[in-house]
């Protein structure tokens, strides 16, 4: 049953200092749910994922539908684009409606909601190198209620509450500027919240993290920091630290840097980014991919010299056998700002004659793979004795100290593969076969954790070809693939598209009373709820 019913909301105009909210009469878009998703399940799966209900906002590759979190019977979806929060009554999932919108200058970016209905969104600046701000909101209310804001650094880009509801930390990305002319300082702002009191923070209670400790020389080796430095001297390594996804355990926050393909330690009571901890690589010399689009095959191969970079985005956290573990998506990515393009085909590159990969550099091969000219040459020789290509097509689990546990390995491009043979490692904008092998395959952008029957799963969202994919990570280093679903019809490209953010929704937080993920996806411009049925 729904946890409460919900009249509809009367909107009313109304402004704050930092806030205009943007309101609109609630109503009911067209459902997104195809007639024929496409599921691949293990033999012994013991749930699956149906598609119950959609909200479409009918805008097309616009970000309108990026980040998902729930309250009650609430969805709250970020419209990067629109600058908006939507908030969506899901109390019938076949029939989602929308009831108004929480507004403010810039771009939003993120949004979290505590469990008493404190809720906060994040908002980049207009001019994005410029410091962003928070929203606060009383996500309890039946129409825009704005409580206040406090700015923080730029770009923030991912906000989280701890589980105790005592801090919200945003990941202040600092991307450069479009043409590479500045480069803000990466940073975590971490913002001392009032409990039990559903209220704003004000902006003495904000703190900033920084990265200042690991100048001149104290960064620690394997931390990528490479290209430009538009600001010359002034703080070169904290401004090309690009903090992405934040994950809380105990007093200690851990933060993507998915450039740096790295993970930073943060104290959450100080302040303080006690360590950063380098990921390492992938070896596709023993791990298979399929690295090309125009070879006219799907095979998956090994190629010794060949190495992922990690990259995570997404991350998350759970306790399993007595300790904590970290959970990445390995999406990858590139810089590429002004005139500087980090990446590269592969084909392109002189491969040195002592390679492993000499020969191995045509179409047929390596030759359209996406690569970083930053790792992998040889200054002596003037050439390449090995390549890395962007993101490693898995996720991950890590202990705390950033000791690798478990690798999905080559499942996700296995396992799409067997799903859809004509659309594998798709695009999101338009169904082709093999679109994406030549840069990052399926994509894995994010990812949520839930807890049903005893069991703990992780939900993987794929960014290209689309769908969420469950592993079994109640044993860490034992994970195991369960089923995927991606409700996508190939015919017309019609359905979810490029999904972004999920959110996992517990049996006893469901109105339907079973476990739920929601899906924003941003190309489609749709929020989809999962349900999720074990078989008991």
């Amino acid at each position: 049953m729904p946890l409460r019913l919900r009249r509809a909301a009367v909107l009313v105009a109304a402004a704050a200092t930092t806030c205009a909210l943007a309101l609109a009469p609630a109503f009911a878009a067209s459902a997104e749910i195809v007639p024929d998703p496409v599921e691949y399940s293990a033999p012994d799966a013991a749930l699956s994922l149906t598609p119950i209900g959609s909200y479409d906002t009918g805008v097309f590759d616009e970000s309108a539908a990026e980040i998902v979190a729930h309250y009650e019977d609430r969805l709250f979806v970020v419209s990067a684009k629109a600058g908006t929060v939507e908030v969506l009554d899901f109390a019938e999932p076949g029939a989602i409606t929308k009831e108004h919108e929480i507004a403010s200058e810039g771009v939003a970016n993120s949004v979290a909601i505590r469990k008493d209905g404190l809720g906060i969104a994040a908002f980049e600046a207009s001019v994005k190198t410029d410091p962003g701000h928070l929203v606060f909101f009383d996500a309890r209310a039946d129409e825009p209620k704005i409580l206040g804001t406090v700015t923080v650094g730029a770009q923030p880009d991912n906000v989280v509450i701890t589980p105790d509801g005592r801090f919200a930390l945003t990941a202040n990305e600092g991307e450069p500027a479009d043409d590479f002319s500045t480069d803000p300082e990466g940073s975590i702002s971490i913002v001392r919240l009032s409990t039990p009191k559903v209220a704003a923070a004000k902006q003495k209670d904000v703190s900033t993290a920084d990265f200042h400790a690991f100048e001149n020389g104290n960064l620690p080796a394997g931390v990528r920091v490479f290209g430009p430095t538009p600001n010359g001297a002034d703080h070169p390594v904290s401004r090309n630290l690009e903090p992405e996804y934040i994950s809380v355990v105990g007093n200690n926050a851990y933060v993507a840097l998915q450039e740096a393909n790295a993970i930073a330690v943060v104290q959450i009571p100080s302040a303080r980014v006690t360590d950063i901890r380098p990921l390492g690589f992938k070896d596709h010399g023993v791990v298979a991919l399929d690295p090309s689009d125009r070879d006219n095959r799907f095979e998956l191969r090994t190629y010794p010299g060949l190495y992922g970079v990690y990259m995570p985005d997404g991350i998350a956290s759970y306790r399993a056998g007595g300790g904590s573990y970290l959970v990445t998506a390995n999406e990858g990515d590139a810089r590429e700002w002004g005139s500087y393009v980090e990446g590269a085909r592969a084909g392109s590159l002189p491969v040195c004659t002592t390679s492993p990969l000499k020969g191995k550099t045509g179409n047929a091969d390596l030759g359209r793979l996406n690569v970083t000219k930053e790792l992998g040459f040889d200054a002596a020789q003037g050439c390449y004795q090995n390549l890395y290509a962007f993101g490693a097509r898995s996720f991950s689990i890590w202990t705390t100290d950033g000791a690798q546990v478990f690798d999905s390995g080559a499942d996700f491009e296995r396992i799409t593969d067997a799903a859809a043979p004509a659309f594998v490692n798709s695009n999101h904008t338009e169904a082709n076969r093999e679109g994406r092998s030549d840069d990052k395959g399926p994509e894995p952008e994010n990812l949520t954790i839930g807890e049903i029957d005893g069991r703990t799963y992780a939900f993987v969202g794929f960014e290209r070809v689309g769908g969420v994919i469950v592993y079994d990570i109640t044993v860490p280093a034992e994970s195991f693939f369960v089923t995927y679903l991606n409700n996508r019809d190939f015919s017309d490209n019609s359905g979810d598209l490029g999904p972004e953010g999920l959110s996992f929704i517990p049996a006893a937080e469901s109105p339907t009373g079973e476990p739920l993920v929601a899906v924003a996806n941003e190309v489609s411009g749709s929020t989809t709820l999962f349900e999720v049925s074990v078989d008991r």
